[in-house]
């Protein structure tokens, strides 16, 4: 049996905020669960425990699966902290990370199956625009040693965009998603394929050229689905 979805909950001072940037982040990942709850019980500025209480166990009862929790302001993260303490639910996860870009970060991470650890890693490491994130209940990456046998050879693809708008959020969803459907390393102009803000970061528009290169396994299965849906303009004009 598959495990269930790692789902979202956005909790900001704005019911606004925190509606939009779940609409946002469900256009990226169109199966995850995102729900928000922004906002005072009376609709002002602030943050309500039940508000945020409910939708955590609405999401618990619905799915299953983890929950990573994503705030905007010092003080939602105090009241997600008070609802984590008092569900005393290992399911439940408090992201330190920006609140819009670390949504659709880990929209995508979650859309591709990731664990909730695995989510809730992706959505701090799009603080990385803003510092290094630095947690101190996760040991240090174990050192590797150098391997035995020589890395396999990369495959190359240079593909040029053909649909008006480029790599805005939409098609960099698509392609990040479609990166982890393969057992492959990705790399597209130099970046990690698999991540959406970090093609959204190179700001690529129509006409623009893309420089993949892959590894592993299924290294060409990938090249030939990349190369499909760029050709295709990604679904657009």
């Amino acid at each position: 049996m598959a495990e269930p979805t790692t789902a979202l909950l956005l909790v900001s001072h704005s019911a606004a905020l925190a509606a939009g940037t779940a609409e946002v982040a469900a256009q990226m990942a169109p199966d995850v669960a995102i729900r928000a709850a922004g906002g005072t019980d009376d609709g002002r500025i602030g943050t309500s425990y039940d508000l945020v209480e409910q939708a955590v166990t609405g999401l618990l009862d619905e799915g299953g699966g983890a929950v990573v929790l994503l705030t905007d302001l010092g003080s939602a993260a105090l009241t997600a902290e008070s609802v984590l303490e008092m569900a005393d639910d290992d399911r439940l996860l408090l992201a330190d990370a920006p609140f819009v870009e670390g949504a659709v970060a880990a929209a995508v991470a979650a859309q591709g199956g990731a664990t909730g650890l695995a989510v809730r890693a992706a959505a701090e490491e799009a603080a990385t625009s803003f510092g290094p994130v630095d947690r101190e209940d996760e040991p240090p990456p174990l050192e590797t040693a150098a391997p035995s046998q020589p890395a396999a050879e990369a495959l190359t693809r240079t593909l040029v965009l053909r649909n008006r708008l480029g790599l805005h959020a939409r098609p960099a969803a698509m392609l990040a998603r479609k990166v982890g459907e393969f057992d492959a390393d990705v790399q597209l102009n130099g970046i990690d394929a698999a991540s959406i803000l970090a093609i959204m970061g190179l700001g690529l528009t129509a006409g623009a050229e893309l420089q993949v290169e892959a590894t592993g396994p299924q290294a060409a299965e990938a090249l030939d689905a990349i190369e499909a849906d760029v050709e295709a303009g990604f679904g657009e004009e």
